[in-house]
Parts: structure tokens; C-alpha cells; sequence
């Protein structure tokens, strides 16, 4: 399966985004990319959004890196600016990396001579930060007098933990290569180089035995290796995989450090380390030979595949560490989803390929793609997600920025790679992995070529691919045939498309062409001309998917897709600015229809279905047939909050009935919490299963703790109440939140908070409400005082009044 190459052959590797020379090299992928250097997009899909991160994205977070401090950071540690404070979190230094890296991949398709020179100075600040022996992490170097409590009392002491020192270190090495190959310039090649001597010299056998807390210094380590030629790096990365699980450096499996690696065969804990650390695995494979790494990967591929990914794309069910969850546990409103993750995955699955040359990893890859990636940012370019989750009650919204701001610098880095993830070759095979209009250039051993694509992709089927070699000479084209094309939306059971089948059309300069389909690849092998012409047409009917019965989130539920395009239903387009009470008939059609004035022009589905809303003292539920309108999950949450659901109730069971109309729900919603979306949960009359049921919206006062905290109904009009419930939070043993020492509650009379006269008093406990009965009143407004423990916040799921 490992291809060897000849020494001092310059290859270009569209992967890592950088061309090396592989110096002494013998081993690599079977398969390479054709570096997204080659490949310019022209499409109305990619070249809007990669044209926004250039003028928009990559501005900003520079601009952010700067505000927040974190430019800052390496000038304190330089001296050249006082060391009162630094930032937040040990890892911040990366965040100016990241975004150093997507500036390179956008100067390598586009010259900036202004950007260019602003990331000289911003290299030299980073130099200036270096110690003498390479080490570089401002947070211990700029020597504050309160140091940061994750850094340890010296280098590497928590780096098992919480230091991050050598997530830096990885994050400085992609970049470094990243602009080294978009400027030719090695000054910032230089500190990283200089920093990773530092920790080959450190790192090893017999020598300061620790692995990474946090993986991402291992690809890196493989890229400088690339680059450079040397070694050691290789070797040292291979160490840090080695390291993990052996007698004495056993962890835990949120650090997937558990097991040795070569043992793991399940995807288990932080789901961005789990990615980072299967995409190093593969590096490493790819590059040693190493056969126990690739058993090991592809086991946990199908781990993944089977049981733990979404049908966007996203992994990481749980917002508990970040994590992969238990098989088949994959909620909805409380997925975690990632974007780091789903990065990650993009990353790991071109690996798999690459090793295996199988289009079921492209399939992943472009599910991720186009839905559990692309959600991360918005249209404007200039807000983002954390998580992503399938569902929402309208407590998401994108955000502008966060304190721990990984995810906003790392899709700043990954857009302008994208074209690097449409071609691939190996010798005289041809892979044409995704569907975008652009050309490119492409050197095959037998002749150089230049290949276009004409394709309204991912709106539209047909794509005409044109093909020109310089010379008339035969290679072997793979067209990658899309699982969601032939009812496969992925490999594996765990989603179900049984809808009938429509034929995919290849016809060659407009005749049937013959081809067999190997790994789910149309292979054409044949002497080709200029300006040879196939014409791929994908059948691009809507389809409903169901999930596997094991996955119990999505019982008696549909997602819709069409094309690679997973749809969701969002409250701006719906009755009542509701769509969790929606239900749609399986057997629905759906018409797709191109409304270019929403969301900067989208396919959207609509389709005939019904709606229920709760009544006053019935059970009785009203119905109302509507229509209803789904859109492209990627473009949710662009017009405000709203509801939100991806997958559809085709049964009244499954679905939420809109809440009746109480003195709660009509209620002015206030507290000592100011979060407008939090105070929302308090009268959304969500059936919560349990304290630590996170599937809803809910109200925390985290991380107050040991105060007093209020929440406050101000009525429509004054009514008799006598009685009151609270369902509490308490999110034990991971989260913050545990049941109140104790709660009160007031009426409000003449302006003033008087207590209600206790007829009973249910004592605060967990997994029930809580229920106050008092002796009837007149009143306004309520307000419950609440009592925090001493060592935790407190949090609301509902309150109700009667």
C-alpha cells in the first residue's frame, strides 16, 4: 500500500497545504492531493465564502488577536511590553497561529503585499518571544508575577495536563510551513524549526518522557519533517503516539491516553485530541510503514461511522469534556458537535483515503463539509459556532468571538484550503474527489493536464469536466460516485435512505461511456485528447433519511438532504415562528425550489404538514395544517434566534406541542441572570427528563457560587395564584451546577417583596419539581430568591405558576 519515491523529488502535497522535498524519503501515502495551489475555484458555492474569509474573516481575527491581547502576549514575553496580565487560557498563542496559517493559504491563491509585510511583524514579534534555546510559550517566558496556575513551577511539569506547551509548538510548526510555502520566506520556518530541535532534544527514550495533553504537535512534527527532510521530527512524533497508555503514562481516555494507541479501537473522549491524534496516526503510518497503526485507525473509523457521527457530519455528542458519548447516543439540542471536530474529521478522513484510496472517506468528508463544518460560520463571515447543534428553542446564536477562541481561528485557517480536498493522484490514476466549478493544473507521469469543472454543485447534478493533456497518452480517471447519490448516506447502517434509486449518467463527449466502479469510483481508462468532455449527472432528489432504531433521539423522525445538503427547519420561515410542533407525513412530497433572496441565495424544500398547540386544562392538542419550509442546515441561525430542528417528527409523539398560553408563558421574564435566551427556558414548558437533562434550554447562575440569585414573573395583569413549581439544574458529577440550599419565594404588593404565607414546601431536590403552596394572593409579579451552595452554582429548567 506505501508508494516509494525517489530522493530529492519535489512533491506537492495538497493535504498539509505545502510543497516538500523528500529528501532521503521513502515512504508516503500511496495516493497524494493535488496541492490547492492547483486547483481555482470559479463556482458561485466555495468562491463567495473563501472570498469572505480573505476580505472579511482573516482581517478580523487578526484584528481580534490584537484587542484581546493575544498579539500582546509575545511582546510581554519579549520584554517589550510590561508583564501585568496575559490572557485566558495557556493555548491562546495559537489562535495568532492559526490565523498566520489561513492568512498563508490566502496569500498562495491571492497576493496581499500589505498582508505579507503585516505578518513579517507579527513574525518578528513572535521571534522576539523565543528563548535562547528555542522554547517558546509566552506564558511562562513573560514571567508574571501571579503565573498562570495550568503552566506548572517549570517547562513540561503539567504538560500531561493543562500547560498546552506542545499544542503551541504544533500549531507554530503548521503555520510556519504553511507560510514558508506561500512566501518562500523561512524566517518564521526558522523559530519553528529551532523550537522543535529544542524538543528533540528534550523528548524521548530515556529522556524527558511525557506526551502531549492536547495532540496537534505530531502533524506538525510530520509537516516540518516534510519540509525538512530530517528525521528526528518523524521520530519524535511517533515517540509522543508510542508514549500513550504504556506502564506509567497511563491517563485517561479524555486524553485518549488510556491505551496504548496501537491497542484503541474505539473513539473515546475530547473529540478534537481523538481526531488530531487518528489524523498523526495515519502521518505516521503512511510515513514508517507502521501496519498496527492502520489496523488500529481503521477500526475507530468504523466505531465512528457506525455509531457515534451525525448525520452533518459532527462528532462529539457531549458537552462533558468535549467528548465522543456512549454508542448510539447522539441527542440533539445538547449535541456538542464542535467545529474544532469537525475540522478534525475533515482532516482524518482525507488520511483515510489517502491510505486507502476508498470514496466512503470522501463521503464523510463532504457530509462534514458542506453541513457540520460550514455551520461554524456565518455568511457574513464574521460570526461563529462552538458547537453545533441539531436542534435549538432559539438559546443558539452565533457569537463574535469567545474567550477560548479555537474554533473562530480555525476555520479562518481551513476555508482557503478547500480546493486541496477536489483532486488526488496516484502515478497515472486520477481521483476526482469533490464537485466544484474551477480548473486546474495537474502533473501525472505520463503528461501534464489541465482539468476543468462547469457545475452549479452542490444546487445542481450536472457537472461537465473537461479534460486537456499536453500529450495524448492514457491515465485512469476515478469520478467519485457520492454515497447519498446511491442511497448510501453513510457507509454503514447507521442512517437508512430506502427511497428508490435513480440512475447516475457519465457520457463522454456526449456517448454512453463504459466504466466499472471500484471503491465507489467510476474508473475510465483510456488514451484521452484535448478537450475531452464527461458529463457527470447526479440524480438530486430529496431524500429522507431515517436514523438506525438504536439512536433514540431521532425516533419517529426524518432529515431531509438533497444533494450533500442536510436541511433543517428554522422558526423565521415557519407558522408561528415554531417548528418544534411540526410534524410532516413520510410519504410528504417535497418540492426544492432556488430562492435567491434568503441566505445569499439557497435551494430551499417545502412540503405539507401540520402543527399542534396545547390548550388550557385539556389534553386535547389543536392542530393546523400548514406549509412548511426547510433550508440548508449550514445557513441556520443567520437572521437571529429562532427554533430549529433538523430532525423532522413524521409522528404527533415525537413532536413538541407550542406551549399554552399561562400566566408563565405571558409573563415578563427577569432575573439576576441577564442572558435573555436563559430566562426564555423558564416558561418554555419543555418536558425535561431529569436534572441533568441538557437536550433543552435551561438557567444557570454558573460560576456564582455561595450567593443569593433571584428569577421574577411580572404578570400581564394581576391574577390569584397559590401555587408554585421549580424543576432545578443540577448537572453532577461534571458540571457546575447542583439543587439550591434553599429557595423562597415573594409576591409583590405596593412595591414591595413580601413572602408568601407556606401552606407546603417540597425540600429542593433533583429529577422532580419542587412545589410551593401558599395561601392564596393577588398579585402582579412573583420573585424566587434562590441559595447557592457553598462550593457550586444553580440552575432552572422550568417554573411555573397557578
Amino acid at each position: 500500500m506505501l508508494f516509494s519515491i525517489g530522493k530529492k523529488i519535489a512533491l506537492v502535497y495538497g493535504f498539509s497545504q505545502l510543497a516538500f522535498v523528500a529528501i532521503g524519503q521513502h515512504k508516503d501515502y500511496p495516493i497524494q492531493p493535488v496541492a490547492f495551489t492547483q486547483v481555482h475555484f470559479h463556482d458561485n458555492f466555495w468562491t463567495p465564502k473563501m472570498q469572505i474569509n480573505a476580505n472579511v474573516t482573516i482581517p478580523y481575527t487578526l484584528n481580534q488577536c490584537k484587542i484581546t491581547g493575544r498579539i500582546d502576549n509575545f511582546k510581554k514575553a519579549a520584554g517589550l511590553l510590561p508583564a501585568d496580565k496575559s490572557t485566558s487560557f495557556t493555548f491562546d498563542d495559537t489562535d495568532l497561529y492559526k490565523v498566520i496559517e489561513g492568512a498563508s493559504y490566502s496569500l498562495q491563491t491571492k497576493k496581499d503585499p500589505a498582508l505579507e509585510k503585516y505578518l513579517d511583524t507579527l513574525i518578528t514579534a513572535i521571534g522576539s518571544a523565543q528563548e535562547p534555546d528555542g522554547y517558546l510559550y509566552t506564558f511562562r517566558t513573560m514571567k508574571l508575577k501571579k503565573p498562570h496556575e495550568w503552566i506548572g513551577t517549570k517547562r513540561w511539569e503539567k504538560e500531561e495536563d493543562l500547560s498546552h506547551e506542545l499544542y503551541n509548538s504544533g500549531h507554530l510548526f503548521e503555520a510556519a510551513v504553511a507560510h514558508y510555502q506561500a512566501t518562500g520566506k523561512k524566517n518564521f520556518l526558522n523559530i519553528a524549526t529551532k523550537n522543535a530541535d529544542l524538543l528533540v532534544k528534550t523528548f524521548g527514550w530515556g529522556k524527558e518522557e511525557r506526551f502531549p495533553g492536547h495532540q496537534i504537535v505530531e502533524t506538525g512534527l510530520t509537516k516540518l519533517y516534510r519540509v525538512t527532510g530530517k528525521k528526528a521530527y518523524l521520530d519524535l512524533a511517533k515517540f509522543f503516539l508510542d508514549l500513550r497508555g504504556l506502564e506509567g503514562h497511563m491517563n485517561q481516555e479524555y486524553s485518549q491516553s488510556h491505551k496504548k494507541v496501537v491497542d484503541q479501537h474505539t473513539a473515546v473522549g475530547h473529540a478534537v485530541r481523538a481526531t488530531y491524534m487518528y489524523t498523526s496516526m495515519a502521518d505516521v503510518a503512511a510515513l514508517t510503514g507502521d501496519k498496527q497503526y492502520l489496523a488500529a485507525i481503521d477500526d475507530i473509523w468504523h466505531d465512528v461511522v457506525d455509531k457515534k457521527i451525525y448525520i452533518t457530519g459532527g462528532i462529539g455528542a457531549t458537552g462533558n469534556g468535549e467528548a465522543f458519548g456512549d454508542n448510539f447516543d447522539l441527542p440533539n439540542m445538547s449535541a456538542y458537535a464542535e467545529t474544532c471536530a469537525a475540522i478534525a474529521n475533515v482532516y482524518w478522513n482525507n488520511r483515510m483515503f489517502l491510505l486507502h484510496g476508498d470514496a466512503k472517506y470522501i463521503d464523510v468528508l463532504e457530509r462534514t463539509l458542506y453541513n457540520g463544518l460550514l455551520s461554524g460560520i456565518s455568511l457574513s463571515g464574521d460570526k461563529f459556532f462552538y458547537p453545533n447543534p441539531l436542534a435549538s428553542l432559539g438559546q443558539h446564536q452565533r457569537r463574535a468571538w469567545w474567550d477560548c477562541a479555537c474554533c473562530v481561528s480555525n476555520m479562518t485557517r481551513f476555508l482557503p484550503s478547500v480546493p486541496g480536498y477536489v483532486y488526488a493522484q496516484n502515478q497515472n490514476d486520477l481521483y476526482i474527489n469533490l464537485f466544484v466549478g474551477g480548473n486546474a493544473s495537474i502533473l501525472l507521469p505520463n503528461t501534464a493536464l489541465q482539468i476543468s469543472q462547469q457545475t452549479n454543485y452542490p444546487w445542481d447534478g450536472k457537472n461537465e469536466i473537461t479534460l486537456s493533456p499536453n500529450k495524448k497518452k492514457p491515465f485512469t480517471l476515478h469520478i467519485r460516485i457520492p454515497g447519498w447519490a446511491i442511497n448510501q448516506p453513510i457507509a454503514g447502517d447507521l442512517y437508512q435512505d430506502d427511497a428508490p434509486s435513480s440512475p447516475v449518467s457519465i457520457v463522454l463527449n456526449g456517448k454512453p461511456l463504459v466504466y466499472t466502479i471500484e471503491k465507489g469510483y467510476a474508473v475510465i481508462n483510456r488514451t484521452w485528447n484535448k478537450g475531452d468532455k464527461i458529463t457527470l449527472d447526479l440524480p438530486m432528489n430529496v431524500r429522507k433519511i431515517i436514523a438506525k432504531d438504536s439512536v433514540k433521539a431521532d425516533k419517529s423522525r426524518f432529515a431531509l438532504q438533497r444533494g450533500p445538503i442536510v436541511y433543517c427547519l428554522e422558526g423565521h420561515d415557519n407558522q408561528d415562528a415554531s417548528v418544534m410542533n411540526i410534524v410532516v407525513d413520510k410519504n410528504a412530497p417535497v418540492t426544492a425550489n432556488y430562492q435567491p433572496d434568503i441566505l445569499n441565495g439557497v435551494i430551499t424544500l417545502s412540503m405539507k404538514g401540520s402543527s399542534t398547540k396545547r390548550q388550557l386544562d385539556s389534553d386535547q392538542l389543536i392542530q393546523t395544517q400548514q406549509e412548511v419550509k426547510a433550508i440548508p442546515y449550514y445557513a441556520w441561525a443567520n437572521r437571529g434566534s429562532a427554533e430549529m430542528e433538523v430532525w423532522i417528527p413524521y409522528e404527533a409523539s415525537a413532536a413538541r406541542p407550542k406551549a399554552a398560553p399561562t400566566i408563565a408563558t405571558k409573563s415578563k421574564v427577569s432575573g439576576s441572570v441577564t442572558n435573555v435566551l436563559m430566562l426564555k427556558a423558564l416558561n418554555d414548558q419543555f418536558d425535561v427528563q431529569d436534572s441533568n437533562d441538557k437536550s433543552g434550554n435551561f438557567l444557570h447562575w454558573w460560576p456564582k457560587k455561595n450567593t443569593t440569585e433571584y428569577i421574577q414573573y411580572d404578570f400581564d395583569k394581576e391574577y390569584t395564584v397559590s401555587n408554585s413549581s421549580i424543576y432545578w439544574l443540577d448537572d453532577s458529577p461534571w458540571g457546575g451546577c447542583r439543587i439550591p440550599v434553599s429557595y423562597q419565594l415573594f409576591y409583590q404588593k405596593d412595591g414591595q417583596w413580601i413572602p408568601v404565607k407556606v401552606i407546603s414546601q417540597t425540600a429542593a431536590s433533583k429529577d422532580q419539581f419542587n412545589t410551593i403552596v401558599f395561601e392564596p394572593i393577588n398579585t402582579k409579579a412573583l420573585k424566587m430568591e434562590v441559595k447557592l451552595p457553598a462550593d457550586n452554582a444553580s440552575g432552572v429548567h422550568e417554573w411555573t405558576v397557578k
